[in-house]
């Protein structure tokens, strides 16, 4: 028997018994499909994080803050009572304090091996925003660090490389200032106000060049964006009035390194700033922890998927014991023909490896058809505050993957019977009842 003859009898022998068969493959379909959901959903959420990875910061930088006394940067969210640090300023979250850097540090990082380039980042705390002599709201200004970008509702980043006072505003202030829509702020001019050391208020004009998105990693969240000629006025108007030893203070700096950089020379790098009194913060160190977490839940599902495809390699031995021992004499009078027991070996391997390969498909296709349609619905409804997510995302290669590993778990679940086959004798075959 060729090849082509083996692969077709494998097939049609493998509907002998249609009810046995389509229950086996009922089995398979069940641990292909929950394992395709599950794979679709890590593929999806840590796809979603990557999308937004630059909102975090960049691959090749990372955020430097002071070492206090106690050789520990404070973290948010104690409730014991700081003792107090004349150098402290606020880091931008809500009850955590850093030691200030300055210029002196931000030279002393400058020269440390490994360091690209230094940039300081400033802290500014305008009073309101407001359009056209309209209602003022409460703004804060952020700021993008290390290698940051933020998503678009509309137009553009503010341009560095502009003179020009550029802005960006969230979505949230579009409305309520009085713009019709998104892309209707492009273009606009609105005002800023901040007051100074002796409680003198300026007010500048800029421009909004861009509307920015609400998203999970949003590096500027509800704040307004401002480009560095307009931080640069922000920050010059905030300090009038204060010593220019006390205005040039900084809560964090952003370290470029080489975009080549290995891990054990990025960890390196964070060692000689630690030794200089510094602390190092990468992209890695702020989402481990998350993709961990992520990682480890769609680990545990696919746990369930696999212990349902156990099961169902169970049923492919059950059913080709139960086609075996049907087939016995057919097995003796092909044997006693010349077939050898390699071939009867691989005639039911096939078919074990066939009702594999037909669960698997159907429970793939289903999958992404349900995963699909799941994800839309969500998208516009639960998920609506998140755009750009696709909760449950399919990998083209994660989907082959599925495919071909079930394929081989049916392969060895058929291999007890095929060797059984392959090992009957022929004589004692011909003679069963």
């Amino acid at each position: 028997m060729k090849a082509p003859d083996l692969v077709a009898s494998a097939i049609s022998n493998a509907f002998r018994s249609k009810t046995r068969t389509l229950l086996t493959i009922l089995s398979i379909f069940i641990g292909a499909f929950t394992l395709s959901i599950t794979s679709g959903l890590g593929t999806g959420i840590n796809a979603y994080i990557d999308d937004t990875v630059s909102g975090v910061g960049a691959s090749d930088a990372m955020t430097v803050t002071k070492t206090n006394g106690d050789g520990d940067t404070p973290l948010a969210g104690s409730s014991e009572p700081a003792e107090y640090d004349p150098d402290a300023v606020d880091a931008g979250i809500p009850g955590m304090t850093v030691t200030a850097l300055t210029p002196d540090d931000i030279r002393t990082i400058q020269d440390i091996d490994g360091v690209v380039r230094v940039e300081a980042q400033r802290s500014i705390t305008p009073d309101f925003v407001q359009f056209d002599g309209g209602t003022r709201y409460v703004a804060s200004v952020g700021s993008l660090v290390a290698g940051q970008t933020t998503l678009l509702a509309a137009g553009q980043e503010p341009a560095d490389t502009d003179a020009e006072f550029q802005v960006a505003l969230p979505q949230a202030y579009v409305e309520p200032l009085g713009f019709d829509s998104d892309t209707a702020a492009i273009g606009q001019r609105i005002s800023i106000g901040i007051t100074d050391a002796v409680r003198t208020q300026h007010v500048i004009e800029a421009t909004v060049v861009g509307v920015t998105e609400e998203a999970l990693a949003s590096p500027t969240g509800s704040s307004i964006l401002t480009n560095q000629s307009l931080t640069d006025a922000l920050f010059a108007a905030q300090s009038t009035g204060i010593p220019e030893d006390e205005a040039n203070r900084y809560a964090q700096a952003s370290v470029w390194f080489g975009a080549d950089a290995t891990e054990t020379e990025i960890d390196a790098l964070q060692e000689r700033l630690a030794e200089a009194g510094f602390t190092g913060t990468t992209i890695a160190d702020q989402l481990g922890m998350v993709t961990t977490v992520i990682d480890g839940i769609v680990l545990v599902l696919n746990g369930f998927a696999i212990i349902a495809l156990l099961a169902a390699a169970i049923g492919i031995v059950n059913t080709l014991f139960m086609s075996v021992q049907e087939r016995t004499r057919e097995i003796g009078l092909m044997k006693a023909m010349g077939m050898g027991s390699g071939r009867v070996f691989a005639l039911f391997s096939l078919e074990a490896t066939f009702i594999g390969l037909l669960g698997s498909v159907l429970g793939v296709v289903l999958a992404m058809a349900a995963g699909t349609a799941l994800s839309s619905v969500l998208s516009a409804s639960l998920l609506a505050d998140l755009p750009g997510l696709t909760l449950i995302a399919f990998d083209p290669a994660s989907i082959a993957g599925i495919v071909l590993l079930i394929m081989v778990i049916a392969f060895v679940a058929g291999t007890l019977p095929a060797a059984r086959a392959a090992r009957a004798d022929p004589v004692d075959s011909l003679r069963y009842e």
